[in-house]
């Protein structure tokens, strides 16, 4: 590295934990939490509150020793006056940070606009992180010319641009997105998600955790499958972890696998590493993502996976540390189901899938990764 100097870094974040939304961009905290390892963080969030009573609320607070400044705006049609209303958030937030050597963007747009008037005026280097699946087509077709426009200015301006997987970056460059990329991927807490050998002769136990959102998760393909696999006269246990898992109810008692499901709301993050422990697989059937980072919890934890191969999944994804399957491809998740059943991971490879982790997500090497870019900004 070529220089080691203790730098303070300013988290300028579209997404960020909130009052509003409490886990949103949880992995970004996740990311802020790495570098304090090795630098100076302050973070600085805005989001629309509609329980807002004054155009502009300020939140200051410590969070794992991280300052963390909110500004909550109430809401507004008129897109001159939210715009007005953000820019004031900003600048009055701006006065509660310190002096601050260079600027984290998460989220290249809107937010980015502020890192060129940072940069601009102030003369402070930004690097990017971003993690939108939305820069994936076809879902990039309903960004507008604006958007894509103004992307194009503030990705020129940065001074590293950082997907979490190399397949972002590819779809940001098709954009016309151009700049300097070096993906960095998530971070996991290894001390967290560790294995732990399971009871022996336990029940079959299939998990799924995310935001429930289909088409995205697919999580309807999910519970299709194993409709077939019950008719298999498969004994199982299926977990469904994640925010409204409940919706998926009544389809499941169509399927008549209800009393498979163990229907569960949100939990915590520090609460995931139990289930991911008990699983015997982890089953995720997205039909398009970037670097989801429940699959390397699972693997710090030692649980084998089946994911769908999209976006970037595959460049973090050791063959014997699970099955890569085709997207909407029932019969191959079927399948693979049927394998895991009876396939037991033994305790040096479940200790294998943790050393990788650890050796690659862990908050301190992600630290270092962008310590070394910051240094090399203000170079």
């Amino acid at each position: 590295m070529a220089n080691s100097k203790k730098l303070h870094i300013l988290f300028l974040c579209g997404w960020y934990p909130s009052r509003v939304l409490p886990n949103n961009g949880d992995f970004i905290q996740r990311h802020a939490k790495s570098v304090k390892l090795l630098h100076e963080v302050s973070v600085i969030h805005i989001i629309t509150d509609e329980n807002c009573k004054k155009n502009i609320e300020i939140s200051s607070k410590k969070d794992q020793e991280i300052p963390t400044y909110i500004a909550y705006i109430k809401p507004s049609k008129n897109i001159f006056i939210k715009g007005i209303r953000f820019y004031k958030a900003f600048k009055a937030l701006l006065k509660k940070v310190n002096h601050f050597d260079v600027v984290h963007l998460n989220e290249l747009f809107p937010f980015g606009m502020f890192a060129l008037y940072l940069k601009w005026l102030q003369k402070k280097p930004f690097i990017v992180s971003e993690h939108w699946t939305d820069y994936h087509q076809p879902l990039a077709q309903k960004l507008s010319k604006t958007e894509i426009l103004l992307s194009k200015i503030i990705s020129r301006n940065a001074t590293y641009i950082c997907p979490v997987t190399k397949n972002l970056a590819n779809s940001m460059l098709k954009l016309g997105l151009q700049g300097k990329y070096e993906p960095i991927p998530n971070v996991v807490n290894n001390k967290l998600f560790v294995p732990k050998e399971k009871e022996r002769n336990t029940q079959y136990t299939i998990l799924h955790i995310s935001n429930m959102h289909d088409p995205h998760k697919n999580v309807s393909g999910i519970l299709q499958t194993l409709k077939k696999l019950n008719e298999l006269k498969i004994d199982f246990n299926f977990m469904l972890i994640g925010h409204n898992s409940e919706k998926y109810k009544k389809l499941s008692q169509e399927l008549g696998i209800y009393d498979r499901i163990n229907f569960m709301n949100h939990i915590p993050h520090e609460h995931v590493v139990k289930y991911l422990q008990d699983a015997d697989v982890f089953v995720l059937f997205s039909n398009y993502e970037n670097l989801p980072c429940i699959i390397l919890e699972s693997f710090s934890c030692g649980t084998p996976v089946i994911s769908t191969d999209v976006g970037g999944i595959s460049e973090f994804f050791p063959k014997q540390f699970g099955t890569l399957i085709s997207p909407n491809n029932e019969d191959q998740l079927l399948e693979h189901l049927i394998t895991y059943n009876s396939k037991k991971i033994t305790p040096e490879t479940k200790a294998q899938m943790n050393r990788y982790v650890t050796d690659h997500f862990s908050p301190i090497e992600i630290g270092k990764k962008f310590s070394e870019l910051y240094n090399k900004s203000i170079s």
